[in-house]
């Protein structure tokens, strides 16, 4: 089995602020991330909806990424030694994304029934995590029955509830994906890092959770997203996890011929 990744999504959580933006990143890379990830949009591209009545697009104008703040990203990335990754919404913006990089690219759940968005990225990137909240069985067997190279593919078990409570995170049906694809993963949206450890127990390649350095910045999900020790705790257990599943066979291990030598049957003189 793989060592499980860490994606520490920041997403907009920076709020357009690149020194922000840089202080995240480099404790994401301190606290055990291979990945950061953003989120590619742009507002202009908004369809009509509440977000125009309750605030949020005066938030979206401040952390829309413009070309030049996705360069300093990868730089920044480069700097701190982890990968950068984005989530893209928008069929249009694939090519832009590419320029970046072809190594990986996220489906959001948002897309996850944009079947043509899902095939032009399998044929221009290495790696495709899709998440699959507010995702339907069906939906997800339609992507199972695409033309694609599914090798490519780690499907996400995700439950799109901001925050999402102990009760919903349903991981039966991360097993239940992991019987049909072997590259699975989970993003999730707990508030709390037990989900994650869960997680990694269950065989989750990938798992991803929304970083911040401080709960109390505007947006969302910086509310119910983790701090730099608690995805520092989630990169140790991960990190102690992939020792205890070395395979040492069935026998008797080298560690155990002490015992195995020199204990058995002390207490049984005559």
């Amino acid at each position: 089995m793989s060592r499980c990744e860490l994606i520490a999504e920041i997403g907009w959580n920076h709020m357009g602020n690149m020194e922000l933006a840089e202080k995240m990143i480099s404790e994401a890379s301190r606290s055990g991330a291979d990945f950061c990830k953003f989120q590619t949009w742009k507002v202009k591209n908004l369809k009509e909806g509440p977000w125009n009545k309750d605030g949020r697009v005066e938030i979206y104008n401040k952390a829309e990424l413009s070309d030049e703040k996705h360069f300093t990203l990868v730089q920044l990335c480069k700097k701190y030694n982890v990968k950068f990754l984005t989530s893209v919404f928008n069929i249009k913006d694939l090519d832009f994304v590419l320029s970046l990089s072809n190594e990986a690219i996220k489906i959001p759940s948002h897309e996850v029934y944009n079947l043509e968005l899902i095939k032009q990225s399998c044929s221009k990137f290495k790696k495709i995590f899709i998440s699959i909240g507010a995702c339907k069985w069906e939906e997800f067997e339609k992507i199972l029955n695409l033309n694609i190279d599914l090798k490519k593919i780690y499907f996400m078990h995700c439950v799109s509830s901001y925050p999402l409570t102990e009760d919903n995170v349903n991981f039966p049906k991360l097993l239940e994906i992991k019987k049909i694809h072997q590259k699975v993963g989970y993003s999730g949206h707990l508030d709390g890092i037990e989900d994650a450890i869960a997680a990694i127990g269950f065989g989750a390649l990938i798992v991803e959770k929304h970083f911040t350095i401080d709960k109390n910045l505007p947006g969302r999900d910086n509310k119910f997203a983790l701090l730099p020790n608690d995805l520092k705790t989630i990169s140790n257990y991960r990190d102690i996890f992939s020792k205890m599943i070395i395979n040492k066979g069935l026998d008797i291990q080298e560690c155990e011929m002490d015992i195995y030598n020199n204990y058995r049957g002390r207490w049984s003189k005559n």
